[in-house]
């Protein structure tokens, strides 16, 4: 609550500061938009319709009509005729993998591959062009796209590598594909054991085929060497230059280290940030006791956060990691796998907890959000309830019983849209039909009071927030199947979508005085489409173009410009 009260103190000496000493008059603005649609997302939209905006200082000081805007225009004052378009405020995806986004552009795009012999083929054209002996990295593979829905071969890739130890991670980033020579690097053979929270899947004779299930993919990812902080600071940067072309203007980052921390705080005091970033911490022994010790961090620009824990409670339900409160429907006897002993997940919630972080867990399966839900009712009741905004990453299946426990906890739902179209076709063959209608229950989750907020998990789905928008609202393909969309009942209608990409993910991060809206005294973050994504029809959605996307009073990209 002080840090709200704080931030809203900041807004309200900001606006003053952009007054004329004299005259009262708001100052001369430094960046006008004017000629458009500006959906404010407050109550003026329906009552008073405002067509320009006027920016100084970083933050918003003017919104109202063209005239008005005008007004506060001065010689070096950059106005842009919007010529109908409509200006919003910034898309912040509430959950995603900057840096693994990063990495994912530099590494070998495994996404929308076809069966295991057309990945095969790119990590072969990989091999070629590659040092001798170097690692090949990859990521987005996904077997239940293929005609074939199971889990690949070592010895595929063992055909194409040469020399190069390989290591493929799936699209969820919850299984990985190995060569030989990089399970024979890792030193994992038939006595190798599961690790805690992990599996190494074997053939009939015991021998490890090459997939790595959670926690056994870290026992090769842990000799990976690691690229240098010049080569980390390229990969956020190209991954910063990804997002603002599609238009996004803050990312929640769900797992950081204090390297990144760094990083973020060296490109935003070179001016070269140009996102803003709200980071989880890693759950990682070094990592929590520095934050601990230090604290939660707020740059004095606001541009990066880092005030979060990120906890995993088990795995992906593609990769059947995610941990169900009853068996798979396509595995009996198996109900998953808790990635974190409990007594982590509840003393990390408690400590950190009690220390002024919020507490974010990464929960799959219904059995794993229900323990999650239990650990968080047990310490926040030790803790007291008043505004923590503890968050479920993903939420994805959950009991019916359940669902009403996310408000009377004030537990806030952070959903990807776009996970419910990637799976939709396969979902029910892991838990059945009667389980799925708990899953992706985004509209449930609202109608009980909840809060959610909205997001990629990118790069396991595409980083563009139009497709989540139209996922949310129609629950189908861009294709449009299934007709009416899957299980129809959880659509939600078209500024309600885009509430929870902008305001809900301000919310969730505490930023709802400052980001989410466009009003005087916000932060001046907007994206400008060529059409309102919050009215349009659902396929128009997927047809809209970024023309700006501005971030604390700055274009930080401009379309063909």
């Amino acid at each position: 609550m002080r840090l709200r009260v704080l931030l809203l103190l900041f807004a309200l000496l900001a606006v003053a500061g952009c007054r004329r000493e004299h005259s009262g008059a708001v100052a001369s603005a430094s960046l006008i938009f004017l000629g458009g649609h500006i959906l404010t997302l407050t109550e003026r939209d329906a009552s008073a319709p405002a067509t320009a905006v006027a920016v100084a200082g970083g933050r918003v000081v003017f919104v109202g009509d063209d005239a008005g805007a005008r007004d506060l225009a001065e010689p070096e004052t950059r106005v842009i005729d919007l010529a109908g378009a409509t200006l919003l405020p910034g898309f912040t995806d509430s959950h995603c993998h900057l840096y693994g986004l990063g990495a994912a552009l530099a590494q070998i795009d495994c996404v929308g591959t076809v069966d295991a012999e057309a990945v095969a083929a790119l990590v072969d054209s990989a091999a070629r062009a590659a040092p001798s002996g170097a690692w090949l990295q990859g990521r987005g593979w996904d077997q239940n796209d293929w005609k074939v829905k199971e889990y690949p071969h070592r010895t595929l890739l063992d055909r194409v590598s040469g020399d190069h130890p390989v290591l493929l991670r799936r699209i969820d980033g919850h299984a990985a594909w190995a060569n030989s020579k990089a399970l024979r690097l890792a030193g994992i053979t038939a006595d190798t054991p599961d690790p805690d929270g992990g599996q190494i899947v074997r053939d009939a004779g015991g021998k490890p085929t090459g997939i790595l299930i959670d926690n056994a993919a870290d026992l090769v990812l842990d000799i990976v060497p690691e690229p240098d902080r010049a080569e980390k600071t390229r990969r956020i940067e190209r991954a910063i230059r990804h997002c603002q072309e599609r238009g996004l203007t803050g990312v929640h980052e769900a797992g950081i280290d204090f390297e990144r921390l760094d990083i973020y705080r060296e490109l935003d005091a070179d001016g070269r940030l140009g996102l803003r970033i709200y980071g989880m911490f890693d759950d990682k022994p070094a990592v929590l006791e520095k934050a601990l010790a230090e604290g939660p961090f707020i740059s004095a620009d606001g541009m990066v956060t880092a005030r979060a824990v990120k906890l995993y409670a088990d795995g992906a339900l593609g990769s059947r990691g995610a941990m169900l409160l009853a068996d798979y429907a396509d595995k009996p006897g198996w109900r998953g796998l808790p990635v974190t002993p409990r007594a982590h997940l509840e003393e990390v919630a408690r400590t950190m907890g009690a220390a002024g972080f919020q507490i974010c867990t990464h929960a799959i399966g219904d059995g794993a959000n229900r323990m999650v839900l239990d650990i968080y009712s047990k310490a926040l009741g030790a803790l007291g309830f008043e505004d923590r905004r503890w968050r479920i990453e993903h939420a994805q299946i959950l009991s019916p019983q359940d669902i009403p426990r996310f408000a009377k906890l004030g537990v806030i739902a952070a959903m990807q849209p776009t996970h419910c179209t990637s799976d939709m076709d396969w979902v029910p063959d892991r838990i059945g039909q009667e389980r799925a209608r708990g899953a992706y229950a985004w509209k449930s989750l609202l109608d009980s009071g909840a809060r959610l907020c909205f997001g990629t998990d990118f790069p396991i789905e595409r980083v563009d927030p139009l497709l989540g928008l139209y996922a949310a609202r129609t629950r189908m393909h861009p294709d449009g199947s299934p007709p009416g969309g899957w299980h129809p009942e959880q659509r939600i209608d078209g500024r309600t979508a885009v509430e929870l990409y902008t305001a809900g993910s301000a919310y969730a991060a505490f930023q709802e005085d400052a980001l989410g809206r466009v009003a005087p005294g916000y932060l001046a973050d907007f994206t400008v489409l060529d059409g309102d994504p919050s009215t349009c029809g659902d396929t128009d959605v997927l047809d809209l173009k970024v023309l700006y996307t501005v971030v604390d009073g700055k274009i930080v990209y401009a379309n063909g410009g």
